[in-house]
């Protein structure tokens, strides 16, 4: 396995600098990618079922609205898929990574207007590929709400958490370009399945404590949501000001099968379109209950330390999960901009 991460990573690299200098390199971003390509991507793109949708959906209005791309790579990690909650591993490999888009926005894109201004767009990225090298399915969540809030445009109230706080890995070693101890990658990936399918899943729709949080995230825990969130720099702030306001909106949310889950080092990385399966019976960002049935597209990595998780970086596809609510995001950014 480890030969085959260590290719996949190094493919991976690679076709994040061609990706960077589109939509002026389709064939070379093309070579990566098989004919069949799934893109499971994020609101309002549409996903695609061919390499050539996926360009031409995606690829192509995305970056053609930049004049410059500058791209940050905070973690880059691989493995071997164990993602199933009954235990059973797939044996699908992976690459995961995030980070920053430096950008400049040169023309309107869906809603969002252009800004005279550098833009630092969150990214957070799988790929799945084949035993030949192949891309066979790419994940990706650009965070558009954080995008919104850096233009003063955000549809949604302003974040609990703190705004904008994305760092890179304390210690700067998200990157793992080396192989890392296998012996130590299946230990946090056994740990990583506990936290995710024990505890995540362990709320009694009661007592917060009923999830063993404690258990897995450190008292300091550094917790970097998404934009409508934002941070929270303690554990005590990830429970007042996350954990427990997602609770009261989605008591009955459940993890279930993810499309990916990987551990290697000292990261963890899934990801899932969706991931949770969950109902809007509470208050939720300003939103009253809807009772609509909804599934959350996110991406997570984590950082473990002498037994704990100590950072976990958080996406969620915000203006997908409010659709399904019944609210239009994008719809309430365009009528802010035509005032």
């Amino acid at each position: 396995m480890s030969d085959l991460n260590q290719r996949n990573k190094n493919t991976a690299i690679a076709f994040w600098n061609a990706l960077d200098k589109a939509p002026d390199t389709p064939a070379d971003i093309q070579s990566f990618l098989s004919a069949d390509l799934r893109w499971d991507g994020f609101a309002p793109f549409a996903d695609t079922r061919t390499t050539a949708d996926y360009l031409s959906s995606y690829v192509t209005p995305f970056y053609g609205a930049f004049d410059q791309v500058h791209r940050e790579t905070h973690i880059l990690m691989g493995g071997v898929s164990d993602g199933r909650a009954d235990g059973g591993r797939d044996g699908r490999h992976w690459v995961g990574g995030t980070g920053y888009l430096n950008v400049n926005q040169v023309c309107n894109i869906y809603v969002i207007p252009t800004r005279n201004m550098p833009l630092r767009l969150r990214w957070g990225e799988f790929l799945q590929f084949d035993q030949d090298g192949k891309i066979t399915c790419i994940q990706t969540i650009i965070d558009v709400i954080d995008w919104l809030e850096q233009i003063d445009l955000s549809p949604l109230p302003r974040p609990k958490g703190a705004a904008h706080v994305y760092p890179a890995p304390t210690g700067s070693d998200g990157v793992l370009t080396d192989p890392q101890d296998s012996t130590q990658s299946e230990q946090l990936l056994s740990f990583a399945r506990d936290f995710i399918f024990g505890g995540l899943n362990g709320f009694d729709q009661s007592d917060l404590k009923s999830m063993g949080m404690a258990n897995y995230f450190h008292p300091n825990l550094k917790w970097y949501g998404p934009g409508g969130i934002g941070a929270c720099l303690s554990f005590k702030e990830f429970e007042d000001l996350h954990q427990r306001p997602w609770l009261v909106a989605f008591p009955d949310r459940m993890v279930g099968d993810l499309d990916n889950l990987i551990a290697e080092g000292d990261y963890v990385g899934a990801s899932s379109m969706p991931s949770v399966m969950l109902t809007h019976t509470g208050q939720y960002l300003g939103q009253s209950a809807s009772n609509a049935r909804c599934g959350v597209n996110g991406i997570d990595f984590w950082r473990y330390e002498n037994g704990q998780f100590v950072e976990n970086w958080v996406f969620v596809d915000m203006v997908h999960l409010f659709a399904q609510m019944g609210i239009d995001l994008l719809e309430r950014v365009k009528h802010m901009t035509a005032k």
